[in-house]
C-alpha cells in the first residue's frame, strides 16, 4: 500500500498545485532560485506564471560537494527568493546562504516543513538524513511552506497558492484520514454517522464554506442520498457562487463486484481521480509498480 498511497499523494499534491494563474497580475513573476531540481520543480508547478523558478545545481552534479561558481553567485544575488534543502545537503554552500540571508530571502525548506518525528536521525551532516524527497508524501510538505513565503512577496498571486482552496466537500464526514494524509480541508454536510438528518444550519454552514473558498466542485457518495449535497449547491448558488457535482466517491462501501472500484486500490484510485479532476488538477501517470493491477482491469 505504500506505493499506492504514494501515487495518491502525488496526485493530490498536483490537485493543490495545478491551479491557473490570475488573468491579470500587477507584479512580475517572483524570481526563485532553488539549489536542486527537486525543489525547483515543485516550486514551478506550485506557482504557475507567478513564480519563475530555476535550479542552481544541474543534473549529474552532487549537491554535497558542489561549490558555487562566480556565475552562481551572480544568479543568487539576482534571485528574490533562494530555496535550499537544508540539513547539510548543500555542504559548503551553507555558509554562503547564511551571508546571503542578510540581503535577501533564503529559506531552508527541509527544516521549515518537516516535523521532527518524520526525520531520520544520522551521525553525519547535521544529524538528519536530508534526502527527504525520496518520500513523496513527506516531500509534499514543502509545497505550503514555499507557497506561504511566495505569497508574502507576491500578494497579487496569493490566489494561485492558497492552501484554503484545497477543500473537499462531501455528503458525510468519512474522509478525515484521507484529508489529513493529503493536505485537504474537509467540509461535510453530515457528521461521522449518517443516522441523523442534516439540518438547515448544517447545509448553510457548508454552503458558506463553499462560497468563501470558491470551491468549484462538491462530491456525492455512493451510499448516501445526494439530496443534501444538492441543497448545498442550491444555497451556494443563492449566495452567488456556482459549483457542480464533481463525481461520486466511495466512502463506506466499495464499488460493484467485478469492477475496478470493487477493489480497495480501485476504490482509492477512483476517488482520487474524481477529486483531482474536479478540483482542477492533472493526475500523473499510473505507477509502474501497479501496472499488473491495472492490466488486470484493462486500465492504462
Amino acid at each position: 500500500m505504500s506505493r499506492a498511497t504514494g501515487w495518491t499523494g502525488a496526485i493530490l499534491v498536483a490537485a493543490g498545485l495545478a491551479l491557473a494563474a490570475p488573468a491579470a497580475r500587477a507584479e512580475a513573476p517572483l524570481r526563485v532560485l532553488a539549489t536542486t531540481g527537486m525543489i525547483a520543480d515543485v516550486t514551478a508547478e506550485l506557482g504557475g506564471e507567478c513564480l519563475a523558478a530555476e535550479a542552481l545545481i544541474g543534473p549529474g552534479l552532487d549537491p554535497h560537494l558542489y561549490e558555487a561558481t562566480p556565475s552562481d553567485i551572480a544568479r543568487l544575488q539576482q534571485a528574490e527568493l533562494i530555496l535550499h534543502t537544508g540539513f547539510g545537503l548543500e555542504g559548503q554552500m551553507g555558509k554562503l546562504f547564511e551571508r546571503l540571508a542578510a540581503q535577501r530571502a533564503v529559506l531552508a525548506v527541509g527544516p521549515a516543513a518537516m516535523p521532527p518525528e518524520a526525520l531520520i536521525p544520522v551521525d553525519d551532516l547535521e544529524g538528519v538524513d536530508p534526502h527527504l524527497w525520496m518520500d513523496p508524501g513527506l516531500w509534499a510538505r514543502i509545497a505550503p511552506v514555499i507557497a506561504a513565503e511566495a505569497a508574502r512577496r507576491r500578494p497579487d498571486c496569493a490566489a494561485v497558492l492558497p492552501e484554503a482552496s484545497r477543500v473537499l466537500v462531501t455528503a458525510h464526514d468519512a474522509f478525515a484520514y484521507y484529508g489529513r494524509a493529503y493536505g485537504l480541508k474537509l467540509e461535510a454536510v453530515q457528521g461521522l454517522s449518517t443516522k441523523s438528518e442534516a439540518s438547515i444550519a448544517d447545509i448553510r454552514a457548508v454552503a458558506d464554506a463553499l462560497v468563501a473558498a470558491r470551491v468549484p466542485a462538491v462530491f456525492v457518495e455512493s451510499t448516501i442520498n445526494p439530496r443534501t449535497v444538492a441543497a448545498v449547491l442550491e444555497a451556494a448558488a443563492a449566495a452567488g457562487h456556482t459549483a457542480r457535482v464533481g463525481g461520486t466517491l466511495y466512502s463506506d462501501a466499495m464499488g460493484e463486484p467485478g469492477t475496478p472500484e470493487g477493489s480497495y486500490i480501485g476504490m482509492i484510485r477512483a476517488n482520487t481521480l474524481a477529486i483531482v479532476t474536479a478540483l482542477g488538477g492533472t493526475p500523473p501517470a499510473w505507477p509502474v509498480a501497479l501496472a499488473p493491477w491495472a492490466a488486470r482491469w484493462g486500465l492504462e
